[in-house]
């Protein structure tokens, strides 16, 4: 017999027993290993078990089915979902399509005229399905201010989810007529920030937003007291982490604003003074306590507030401290 017909003989021989073990791995898992008894899925407690014996032979195991329960057609197609999980940030929860601007196929190759024209009309139709009356016209105008704003003041997705909410409650309930789109948007944005925990000062919100600073704050006076928002007064910490950064302090200043802050709420000197003016004041104090340079002017520059109450404030800071020490 010759090498070839050896190997292949060999080769042969291979696959047999391969087949064979498969045939008896495929018969061993649909059998107990303790007693050769059939095995049933237990889809209630998540367990595979031997049907004669009781042996429990998985556990655990993984249930693809939805979340949520469902007791009849009309509740199991409302549940039902698929896709990407909506949002409050668009005017439709995220639930349209969108077609591409870039007049190219799946593969990034560039569509005909012929196609680009198609494109275009279909465009055209899905953005008149998807705002088909000026309550979505609005929606979808206020969303996307409060995103911009948002953008330009750095402020994380929780807060822009929290301010579109607001939005749309304040437009549910006809608080906009006699109101600009854009003064109610600024509005909410501002109150969820506050809530948030990541506040931004009027004048920082005013930079980036289209309407006037007496505007701003008589609306979101009046959008508060209607809707009845629990937004408590801004706390001046809130705003050192952001004003350190800004400068390249160290974490030993910050630590040592705090401490500053805390003195003058104990002493009482921060009622009815401006928590941006008190925060920019302790970080000033603080970073000449732990010897960084860092001037007036730098601080009044980050924290937008004049310097003549960075001196005002930054005086009574360490009074307070110093009337606690003795």
């Amino acid at each position: 017999m010759s090498d070839n017909a050896r190997r292949l003989q060999r080769a042969r021989t291979d696959e047999e027993t391969t087949e064979e073990e498969t045939e008896t791995d495929s018969v061993s898992e649909l059998t107990c290993p303790e007693c050769d008894g059939s095995l049933a899925a237990d889809a209630e407690h998540g367990e595979t078990v031997c049907e004669e014996c009781g042996l429990v032979i998985e556990e655990d195991s993984i249930d693809r089915g939805p979340e949520w329960r469902a007791f009849d057609s009309a509740e199991k197609d409302e549940k039902s979902r698929v896709g990407a999980p909506t949002t409050n940030m668009m005017h439709d929860k995220g639930l349209s399509t969108n077609i591409g601007w870039q007049d190219k196929d799946a593969y990034g190759n560039s569509l005909s005229n012929r196609q680009r024209q198609k494109m275009q009309r279909l465009r055209t139709w899905n953005e008149r399905f998807r705002t088909r009356d000026s309550k979505e016209r609005n929606l979808k105008q206020a969303l996307g201010e409060i995103d911009r704003m948002a953008s330009a003041l750095g402020l994380p997705e929780n807060v822009r989810e929290t301010a579109s909410v607001i939005y749309r409650r304040a437009l549910n309930e006809d608080l906009l007529p006699g109101r600009s789109i854009e003064g109610v948007a600024t509005s909410s944005l501002y109150a969820a920030a506050r809530q948030a925990g990541t506040p931004r000062s009027l004048d920082e919100i005013t930079q980036v937003s289209r309407v006037e600073k007496d505007e701003i704050a008589r609306t979101y006076r009046y959008v508060v007291r209607e809707l009845g928002l629990e937004v408590a007064p801004a706390d001046p910490e809130s705003y050192v982490p952001r004003f350190a950064s800004d400068l390249d302090l160290s974490d030993e200043s910050e630590r040592r604003a705090r401490q500053l802050l805390q003195s003058a709420k104990r002493e009482g000197i921060h009622s009815g003074k401006s928590p941006v003016g008190l925060a920019a004041a302790s970080v000033y104090a603080a970073s000449l306590l732990t010897n960084e340079k860092v001037t007036q002017s730098d601080v009044s520059e980050v924290a937008n507030i004049s310097e003549v109450t960075i001196r005002n404030r930054y005086h009574e800071l360490l009074e307070a401290e110093d009337g606690i020490t003795t």
